[in-house]
């Protein structure tokens, strides 16, 4: 079993940089992919990106590519979700998530989901 809590959002301006943070639980941690999704008021949850538990493998949506950057620590037991070059249209609800899988982009694919936290974009 494993629980994801996330921090790290907030209001920003458009260009501002935002980290989150993903601190989870369980001994087994090092073994899951994890990753992030985020849903915007009245649109469907989407794909950002996520890490495959080895971290060879770092696949991304194509609207943050290049902008943001997930990384691990394993002896923390944490996933970080680097964010530059923040634009409205980033404005969502993040949710952290981790399968005991490989780094998918399919939403069904995960079943550990934490609570979200709010990223807010002012232009």
């Amino acid at each position: 079993q494993v629980q994801l809590v996330e921090s790290g959002g907030g209001l920003v301006q458009a260009g501002d940089s935002l980290r989150l943070s993903c601190a989870a639980s369980g001994r087994t941690f090092r073994r899951y992919a994890t990753g992030w999704f985020r849903q915007a008021p009245g649109k469907e949850r989407e794909f950002v990106c996520a890490i495959s538990w080895s971290g060879d493998s770092t696949p991304y949506a194509d609207s943050v590519k290049d902008r943001f950057t997930i990384s691990r620590d394993i002896a923390k037991n944490t996933v970080y979700l680097q964010m530059n070059d923040l634009k409205p249209e980033d404005t969502a609800v993040y949710y952290c998530v981790a399968t005991t899988g490989y780094a998918s982009m399919r939403i069904e694919h995960y079943n550990y989901w934490g609570q979200g936290t709010q990223v807010t974009v002012s232009s």
